[in-house]
């Protein structure tokens, strides 16, 4: 056993883990950075880079098709091995390279608390001067299904990292990943058929997207089954056999894309007094609560809100820079919006689903905004300017814009359609700005691209009348 000392502690090299890290090291601090599996994380490796990567060359050839004169077609082996060029199948060496080179001291092995300011990563303990952050992300949920336990199934990592599309593949699950994952494999030439509980896709975006997204999976020849779940699974042969109602229906592989759960618990938290398994509850400059001593810190999926990549790297910015500050008897700014402060957690979270169409989304939708108590009015128009009828023929997408109109504000928007992904960060800065929209009225979309529909929304609230 030997026995280290640093300023701080980071659990986790995922790319939340590697920010908190690199923005602590910034504030002057001594830093030790603990890793399990491989530096860059889930997201890196498993996740949000190799499911895009399977997407996008299924999706351009779709969108080159949607042009007069275009024939356009691609090979498989080719996506997988494109895939394979961003996730270096595995190796992390660059990654942990970038970590030495930033002064990071990099620590490999199962890092977990051992009381106040303690890490133990095997038999070697690290005690910290000022704060330990945990940013150990989820896991997969394993729904409760007679038989589960009984066959091969794949979670997300087995989907993006797979060496070919599987003959025929079911997917339980309708949010981003079982959309994500269903037609990239249906695109890659599998058999896919999506069994959704519930009535709808992407139930976290307005109505229309899922709506939109549902349609085009079964124009990819998906058997999409809404408010149809799985009864029970059993091995048949190699193959797996789903009971679906009365129906019995043979897969190759089944994706279980049912949820993640935060993953704290083989992270030591009873040895701080905190419940193993349940996410880390945070204030908005990271710290822990639940906690004496103002030193054990939470960033990303662990904390069990925004769980995305980059409101992760947000908090873990916000965080590292708070922990900093302390350490160096710096005052904090932690009111809204304030430099100490994860405010955007609240309003203004976006997220991009790659499907084709794609769907973007930031902050509230008009159900969330209305259990919220705000009163606010909505405007839902069709993707119809010039700039979509010429980036595509036949251009099929909405927008919806949700307002409050008490203070004339935007508290949400959505997008869905091809190559929409751009316009949500402008939606994201007027959310996270507070810009009034009548100041937005001055914003002038160029012409012609497929961001006119911000004026035709504006004028299209502006021509509404008000209950």
């Amino acid at each position: 056993m030997s026995e280290h000392e640093f300023d701080v502690v980071v659990i986790g090299a995922g790319p939340v883990g590697e920010n908190a890290a690199d923005y602590a090291h910034r504030g002057g601090l001594s830093v030790a950075l603990v890793e399990a599996e491989k530096v860059g994380g889930e997201c890196s490796y498993w996740a949000c880079i190799p499911s895009k990567a399977l997407l996008r060359t299924p999706s351009a050839v779709a969108a080159a098709r949607r042009l007069p004169g275009v024939t356009a077609d691609f090979d498989p082996k080719a996506v997988f091995a494109r895939r394979d060029s961003f996730t270096s199948r595995g190796d992390d060496s660059g990654q942990a390279e970038w970590v030495g080179s930033s002064g990071i001291t990099l620590v490999r092995g199962h890092g977990r608390l051992a009381g106040e300011k303690v890490v133990a990563v095997g038999d070697d303990v690290y005690r910290v001067r000022h704060a330990v952050v945990v940013a150990t992300g989820s896991a997969p949920v394993t729904p409760p299904i007679d038989g589960i336990d009984t066959v091969r199934t794949w979670g997300s990592r087995d989907a993006t990292s797979a060496d070919e599309a599987p003959r025929r593949l079911g997917v339980l699950g309708g949010g981003v990943v079982g959309c994500e994952m269903a037609q990239a494999y249906a695109r890659l030439g599998s058999q896919v058929t999506m069994l959704v509980r519930g009535d709808r896709l992407l139930t976290s975006a307005e109505p229309v997207a899922g709506e939109k997204v549902a349609e085009a999976l079964r124009e990819d020849g998906i058997d999409l089954r809404l408010g149809q779940g799985l009864d029970a699974v059993a091995k048949s042969g190699d193959a797996i056999a789903l009971t679906v109602g009365g129906e019995s229906i043979e897969v190759d592989e089944l994706l279980l894309a049912t949820g993640r759960r935060p993953r704290t618990g083989d992270v030591g938290a009873e040895s701080v007094g905190l419940e193993p398994g349940r996410p880390f509850v945070i204030d908005d400059s990271g710290l822990v609560q639940g906690v004496d001593g103002g030193w054990l810190y939470a960033t990303g999926d662990v904390t069990g809100r925004a769980p995305l990549t980059h409101m992760g790297k947000y908090q873990a910015r916000i965080a590292g820079n708070a922990i900093a500050a302390r350490a160096n008897g710096a005052p904090l700014d932690t009111g809204a919006w304030g430099e100490h402060a994860m405010t955007a957690d609240h309003h203004a979270v976006p997220q991009v689903v790659f499907t084709d169409p794609e769907v973007g989304h930031v902050g509230r939708t008009a159900e969330e905004a209305r259990k919220a108590g705000i009163d606010v009015r909505t405007v839902e128009l069709d993707i119809a300017v010039a700039g979509s009828s010429l980036h595509a023929d036949g251009y099929d997408g909405a927008a919806v814009l949700v307002v409050d109109p008490v203070r004339e504000m935007l508290v949400g928007a959505t997008f869905v359609g091809q190559d929409v992904s751009e316009l949500v960060h402008s939606a994201t800065v007027a959310i996270a700005g507070e810009v009034p929209l009548g100041r937005l009225w001055h914003a002038v979309p160029s012409f012609p691209t497929i961001s006119e529909i911000w004026l035709r929304l504006l004028e299209s609230y502006r021509s509404e009348p008000q209950a």
